[in-house]
């Protein structure tokens, strides 16, 4: 029985070959890996040797070669193969350890030239790999160190590995040499200039009980390129699995934590939308505004911050009842009260680091939708105003907190705050002044009716008036919008005759 390896990955390869030795098996090697081995003190045959063919082009030709593939590819049930084996002088190789040089590593590199990378294209590593794949009923393929312990169990056992083992190995090699190319491709064609080809590749993180409704299956993959405020590598300190909702209302929550960075900010969260959120000196601030908000919807939402939780916090977080909080850290007393509720959720998920542009997909019949997330928000400035009527030093500040909410609103979005609170908000309506309405409505109720400096946010323009004539009503005093409609003037002169102040953004955030 004879073994070709020959890894970029040399993890445990040398005690794996040690053990193929002790079971009998004769080593085959190139270059680097056979030099690690020789000083492993094991009996290893060059290839150059099998082949009668030195290595040459500094490297780049060494395996490809009729004893090499031959070996690999003779099907052992085919007499006639078996012959032209015996005729050409053709032994059989009856298991490769290959994996292939660090391509993604290197294009991974800031300075990595177009010679550097091309360098790390392998070529006969994949070709060796895919043979042995291709041959799965004979050759055993091993492309990942943490199949070693599976492959030495059943030879020490069985004399041989399994066939159900050789099929799932060589699915494991296919996907290996997939990976690669694709690594390869996604970087060649933006160098090529080519029209773009869109490559996915996500690793499962958890199967899931079901998806959205008991009914449908479901699973949660992540990227392989670590992404902050991510659930993907969040820590779970306490609680039930994460469910489809979970992890959509989790993460609808963390990208509304992202736009608040200088200030102790809380936000809660149910359906993909805010029901309260809330700045303040500390994070038992921020929260108390986000729960004085809207009490009533919080109830069995979901809770982010974007500061340590503290024991005071904890404390007034623990009697309601909540599916997630999640937060940079925990203190150890906090994080021992909240871990007293065993099916709360707890994550400490990774923040504060730089947001990087990442690709958004959504599913459509038969096709996928692509587009850059929205992580832009135009910062707010007198120099927006439109209206003669000019807002606050404090309506600039609510200003720009509500701006900064109503982008995470399912349109048409309206939101309405005060004093660094979030106190109202209408979602996804048919028409903008529906959710004017709810917003306002709910922002009396949440007891704004005594608050004299209620400001408004619209993720679009106002095609009519009437939601600055509504927004009067109930107290109103700045508003923001991006501005664009052709009845811009109608908006701007309502505000003047009521007195409000108006800022135009030149940005809108539709979320759908």
């Amino acid at each position: 029985m004879r073994a070709l390896i020959s890894v970029s990955d040399k993890t445990g390869v040398v005690e794996f070959a040690r053990e193929l030795v002790s079971l009998g098996w004769e080593l085959l090697s190139t270059s680097g890996t056979m030099k690690m081995l020789k000083e492993a003190g094991l009996p290893v045959t060059s290839v150059s040797d099998v082949t009668g063919f030195p290595e040459i082009c500094d490297g780049r030709v060494k395996t490809l070669h009729p004893k090499i593939h031959g070996a690999l590819l003779a099907r052992r049930d085919l007499p006639d193969h078996m012959r032209q084996l015996d005729e050409n002088g053709i032994g059989t190789i009856d298991l490769v350890c290959v994996n292939l040089y660090p391509f993604r590593e290197t294009i991974a590199k800031p300075d990595v030239t177009m010679e550097d990378a091309i360098e790390h294209i392998d070529i006969g590593g994949p070709s060796m790999v895919r043979s042995a794949a291709k041959n799965w009923e004979s050759v055993t393929i091993v492309v990942n160190p943490e199949d070693y312990a599976v492959v030495l169990d059943e030879l020490r056992r069985d004399g041989h590995t399994s066939r159900e083992t050789r099929l799932q190995l060589s699915a494991k090699a296919y996907t290996h040499t997939a990976e690669y190319d694709m690594a390869i491709a996604s970087w060649m064609r933006p160098q090529a200039g080519l029209p773009e080809k869109l490559f996915l590749e996500y690793d499962i993180c958890q199967p899931l009980r079901y998806g959205e409704n008991p009914h449908q299956d479901a699973k949660f993959y992540k990227t392989l390129k670590k992404a902050p405020y991510s659930l993907a590598t969040a820590e779970q300190l306490n609680g039930k699995e994460l469910s489809y909702n979970n992890i959509q209302d989790a993460n609808a929550a963390l990208n509304i934590v992202r736009e608040f960075t200088d200030r102790p900010f809380a936000v809660g969260l149910k359906h993909m939308n805010p029901c309260g959120a809330g700045v303040g000196e500390t994070i038992s601030e921020a929260w108390t505004k986000a729960y004085e908000g809207d009490k009533t919807s919080i109830f069995g939402g979901i809770v982010a911050f974007n500061r340590e939780v503290d024991l005071e916090t904890a404390q007034m977080l623990k009697p309601i009842f909540l599916e997630i909080v999640m937060a940079p850290s925990f203190a150890p007393d906090a994080l021992e009260l909240l871990c007293t509720k065993k099916n709360l959720r707890v994550l400490k998920v990774e923040m504060g680091v730089d947001v990087k542009e990442q690709m958004s997909c959504v599913s459509v019949n038969g096709g996928l939708l692509v587009q850059n997330q929205d992580l832009s928000i135009c910062p707010l400035s007198l120099d927006q105003c439109v209206t003669e009527v000019k807002p606050t030093e404090e309506q600039m500040r609510d200003l720009e907190f509500t701006w900064k909410m109503v982008k995470h609103v399912k349109s048409n979005a309206i939101v309405v705050g005060c004093g660094g609170m979030l106190l109202g908000v209408g979602a996804g309506q048919m028409n903008r002044v529906g959710s004017a309405e709810i917003a306002l409505k709910q922002a009396i109720s949440a007891g704004a009716a005594v608050r004299p400096q209620l400001v408004l946010a619209s993720d679009a323009f106002f095609p009519f008036d009437d939601c600055v004539t509504l927004a009067a009503k109930y107290g109103v005093k700045a508003i923001v919008q991006p501005g664009g409609s052709i009845r811009d003037e109608d908006s701007i002169k309502k505000c003047n005759e009521l007195g409000i102040a108006m800022l135009f953004t030149g940005e809108r955030h539709f979320k759908h």
